[in-house]
């Protein structure tokens, strides 16, 4: 009798083990964790500077709100155990995205939220194959979704912070011409040049005049978002045909164009993170050059997103889904200032405010493409 109770204690130890173990999916690791929040970046990655990074420091808002830690962070990001969190990179093709997507999904993972356009077909079939996964999109589209859906679409209007860097660039181009860099030339992308290009036209009636905006794409490869030579070819080239401050949309390729505009003595404009004080952050003389030629950054806060979206999860135990967009009027989009540019900006910030509330307040309407600038001209001036 004893021998039979001590079989059937070992095998109801070994069940019990086993089913907290693989219950729901989530594994070992996560039997401390309440919920768990996954990224898998675009291609570059962290270290961009620009769009991945700051999706990053959205699980690090996460992490030091709800108590979280970041799992394989070499930064060792960890405020506690009640939220696990992880990223992925892709291969420098992409072609992995959606077995990194389905390796979170299987996981287990209460939230996966995949950074980019790029992402947009791969998300959608591995969130049809998990319905009990919520899914982020950050700057994709997927049709016909609803609060129901496992999917939240996150998009920024993009166009209306675009609007002020043309503003800004119109403001400081000491009578020179001003230039756009884009990364890969898509529909996304263009919606940067249109608010930028009509951002310029509006702060100054000679930039309406043709060819005083240059603009130029890195290429048609998703690979257009980390060359940054051909970035600081497009520069140096347009800065030789008279431009004195250039605006990037483009990813990993915007350091081309900051090296280029510190070797010219140029100015330049940077995008999604506020990528003047990342370079002023850093150790080295090159890096702080650098950083005294990046006059702001158009704010796109795809950390906020990443917060929002997950701090939805963990309040409310699900997320709506749908469509959420960010602009101007909360705060998704906007002008980086910091300790290192508020004197660059100090002369013109009460224009560029005044202009930011007419925005905000349907004063002054954006063309969302540049394609839709002149008629937007037309019938603004």
């Amino acid at each position: 009798m004893k021998k039979a109770f001590v079989v059937v204690l070992a095998v109801f130890i070994t069940l019990t083990f086993t089913a907290s173990v693989f219950a729901g999916g989530k594994g070992e690791t996560a039997m401390e964790a309440k919920y768990q929040i996954g990224i898998v970046f675009d291609i570059a990655g962290r270290g961009d500077q620009s769009f991945n990074d700051s999706a990053y420091n959205g699980l690090v808002l996460l992490a030091e709100e709800f108590k979280g830690y970041i799992k394989d962070d070499p930064d060792k990001v960890d405020f506690g155990k009640e939220v696990e969190m992880k990223y992925l990179t892709p291969k420098p093709g992409g072609q992995d995205r959606e077995i990194l997507l389905r390796s979170m999904a299987e996981d287990g993972y209460d939230l996966v939220i995949g950074v980019g356009f790029m992402f947009s077909d791969s998300l959608g079939r591995v969130a049809a194959d998990f319905p009990d996964v919520h899914f982020g999109l950050i700057d994709g589209f997927i049709p016909d979704l609803t609060a129901d859906s496992n999917v939240t679409v996150l998009s920024f209007a993009e166009h209306e912070g675009s609007f002020l860097m043309g503003v800004v660039a119109a403001l400081m181009r000491d009578g020179g011409k001003v230039g756009f860099i884009g990364g890969m030339d898509i529909p996304l992308i263009h919606k940067f040049q249109g608010g930028f290009m009509a951002g310029a036209m509006y702060a100054d009636p000679a930039l309406r005049d043709k060819g005083m905006i240059l603009a130029q794409y890195c290429g048609k490869e998703a690979t257009a978002f980390n060359d940054p030579k051909t970035a600081e070819s497009i520069a140096t080239n347009f800065f030789n045909q008279g431009a004195n401050i250039i605006y990037h949309a483009a990813g990993g390729s915007g350091d081309g164009l900051f090296k280029a505009a510190k070797d010219l003595d140029k100015l330049a404009i940077g995008v999604d993170s506020d990528q003047g004080l990342i370079y002023a952050s850093q150790e080295s003389a090159e890096a702080k050059a650098i950083a005294e030629h990046i006059v702001t950054s158009m704010l796109k806060r795809v950390d906020i997103s990443v917060f929002m979206t997950g701090k939805e999860l963990i309040e409310n135990g699900e997320v709506k889904g749908g469509y959420h967009a960010f602009g101007l009027v909360d705060e998704g989009v906007g002008v980086a200032e910091n300790q290192y540019n508020k004197a660059k900006l100090a002369p013109i910030k009460a224009k560029v405010d005044e202009i930011k509330a007419k925005i905000i307040a349907g004063e002054i309407t954006v063309p969302d493409d540049d394609s839709k600038v002149d008629a937007w001209a037309a019938k603004t001036f």
